[in-house]
């Protein structure tokens, strides 16, 4: 074999291990998802003075309007983090595994000159509160230095081509333009790996600085300031960040004729919008440009509102919980509006949540589907736990139809679990809907991992039964006797005791209980003092009259009895509550005190969405009272 063709071979090899390593941080990933976002954290500096060469932290809930967060003052002490007392340029990243922050620093203060710095900071943190910060002394760190005049504005991006997170800068050595290097870190992010190479000089050879990297449909966009005749903010395009082939786009980006510098550029929340900033520097003010294409931007200084004046500053989505936690300890700006309140308990898109208490662990979780895809067009499954019933951590994806289950890889709806104690242990029993069928995967942990049983456990329709699909499993066990029950159906209810593999049903014991007309989908059984009570779901998911009616019976089996009133969660449109349905139920452990856990539209936008709202929702808990004669009360959906 010829050396170019093996070494081509290795390299096609690489690529697919780093294409899977980046596949599988994508959606493996813990932390919320691009579709979860609803604020901004726009990290920034504020001057050339010592005290204003610190990190500051703004918020906004829109995209337009900002606060200061901790008063305008620094959330880090520049004389700790760095070795010149002072910080420029900060950069904010989200890590792959969606719950860690890398942030890069200028080491430098003005006061000593522009040609004086030669260090850059990092820092890693977990909570966007608390950094871990190393300095990293270009000059001193590699040999060959003697020249180096300045180290400015470090960023870093993933690169999937590597599997590595690569940190780019610009550097100017002696009377030579500045142009723009990189390493890539070390996998702690304490330090950089391999002696700095060149990212990219324009092919006028004038000086770069400042670049900023964002990816569009697979390829990456270098914004940077350059100078030169009507210097500003330029733009080159590849499609692999180290092949050193930049396509250099015409004209300059910035809306503006002034002097600018400090470019940022981020993509709106749920939007195709992208949003480049900068910093006009000699005229002390920020300048916020929109475009859909990355290439023609139009200047928005009229919605912009911000009550401080940033420097070279950088934009982070932030999730639900990552705000409320921003704003406790920091504290909550005066005019920004948040949804801090119990409900949704789950931050992001999420629906047809199933509730479980572990008597294993002492712990709640949380089995939903992956919500805001179109057309429900989610793959993978997730949960997420709890020890109080407020705080909930996403333990990450327990199954990817993609990956685990050969029969079914598309449309991952309604889970429901099932907690058995085997053999002195205990199992867990996941009944799961795939491409319209009903499958069944088994972990010896609430948290997995799941392995699927390899075959769909319901792929088939009842006697009887012409429409509707075979979904939404619930699965039951019967305190009374031990037996367990799988109840699925969309338009009827069907039943089947479990075989005590709990992979398998007794199909002689298959029956159809469809309570009466208004029985849609989404059932759930539990009992009570001598009681069966059985849920469903009446209208389409996508209606706001999505709602929750009940049934009594004596017998896991039916027949169900249909009382007056029996219509227990409804929309509550003084409140902007829309499409309440597809529950669960839970009662606290050694206690008569029950919940009901739900979906409903996401708030306040779903009511506005359409046909959207029936895939973009989010989950909700309530307490589920009963009269004394038994009767559920009607649930009062809060926020």
């Amino acid at each position: 074999m010829k050396k170019t063709k093996l070494m081509s071979i290795m390299g096609a090899v690489g690529l697919m291990m780093a294409s899977f390593f980046f596949a599988s941080a994508q959606e493996y990933k813990s932390g919320p998802s691009e579709k979860d976002f609803v604020g901004y954290l726009f990290t920034y500096f504020k001057g050339n003075s010592v005290a204003d060469e610190a990190v500051c932290f703004a918020i906004s809930t829109d995209g337009y309007t900002f606060r200061t967060l901790n008063n305008n003052q620094p959330i880090l002490d520049s004389k700790i983090i760095s070795s010149t007392g002072g910080v420029r340029d900060p950069h904010i990243l989200r890590a792959e595994d969606g719950k860690s922050f890398y942030m890069v620093l200028t080491d430098m203060t003005a006061s000593k000159g522009w040609d004086s710095n030669r260090a850059m900071v990092l820092l890693k943190s977990t909570d966007l509160i608390h950094w871990d910060h190393h300095v990293i002394n270009i000059q001193q760190r590699y040999q060959g230095q003697k020249d180096l005049k300045r180290v400015w504005a470090p960023q870093t991006i993933f690169d999937p081509g590597a599997g590595k997170y690569m940190v780019y800068w610009s550097m100017k050595y002696g009377d030579q333009p500045d142009v723009i290097y990189y390493a890539y870190a070390n996998r702690d992010f304490t330090d950089l790996e391999g002696e700095p190479k060149v990212l990219f000089l324009p092919k006028n050879g004038q000086s770069c600085i400042d670049g900023d990297i964002i990816v569009k449909n697979g390829l990456f966009h270098l914004f940077y300031k350059t100078e030169g005749k009507g210097k500003g903010i330029k733009q080159a395009i590849t499609d692999s960040l180290t092949s050193g082939k930049w396509v250099e786009q015409p004209g300059y980006k910035q809306a503006t004729a002034d002097d600018v510098e400090g470019s940022g550029i981020f993509k709106r929340n749920q939007s195709d919008t992208y949003i480049l900033m900068y910093d006009v520097y000699k005229k002390g003010k920020y300048q916020f440009c929109e475009s859909q294409d990355l290439d023609h931007f139009k200047a928005i200084d009229q919605q912009i509102d911000m009550d401080f004046n940033p420097r070279h500053g950088t934009i982070l989505p932030l999730s639900r919980n990552e705000l409320n936690k921003l704003i406790q300890h920091w504290g909550k700006p005066a005019d920004i509006t948040l949804n801090s309140v119990k409900n949704p308990i789950l931050e992001g898109f999420y629906a047809d949540p199933d509730v479980l208490y572990s008597n294993k662990t002492k712990k709640y979780y949380i089995y939903p589907t992956s919500d805001g895809f179109d057309g429900w067009g989610g793959y993978y499954f997730k949960t997420f736990s709890s020890t109080d019933l407020k705080e909930w951590k996403d333990e990450g994806v327990i199954l990817d139809l993609k990956k685990d289950v050969v029969w079914g890889n598309h449309h991952a709806w309604a889970p429901t679990i099932a907690e058995k104690k085997v053999r002195g242990g205990y199992k867990y029993y996941y009944y799961f809907t795939a491409a319209q069928k009903i499958g069944v995967a088994v972990a010896d942990s609430p948290t997995g991992p799941f392995k699927d049983s390899g075959k769909p456990l319901i792929d088939f329709k009842p006697n009887g039964v012409k429409g509707g699909q075979e979904i939404d499993p619930a699965v039951f066990t019967d305190p009374k006797t031990n037996k367990s029950y799988l109840y699925w159906g969309n338009g009827h209810l069907a039943v089947a005791e479990l075989n005590k593999d709990m992979i398998t049903i007794k199909e002689n014991t298959i029956k159809l209980l469809t309570p009466d007309r208004t029985f849609r989908e989404g059932t759930y059984v539990f009992f009570r003092n001598g009681i069966y009570y059985f849920l469903w779901s009446e209208n389409d998911t996508r209606s706001e009259n999505y709602r929750v009616r009940y049934g009594t019976s004596t017998s896991p089996l039916g027949p169900i009895q249909i009382p007056e009133d029996n219509l227990i969660l409804q929309k509550d449109i003084a409140h902007g509550i829309y499409g309440t349905g597809h529950n669960s139920v839970l009662q606290l452990p050694g206690k008569g005190e029950w919940y009901i856990v739900y979906h409903r539209f996401n708030y306040p936008k779903g009511i506005t969405m359409g046909d959207a709202a029936g895939y973009n929702r989010e989950v909700c808990m309530d307490k589920l009272q009963f009269g004394p004669d038994g009767k559920i009360l009607p649930v009062v959906p809060s926020h």
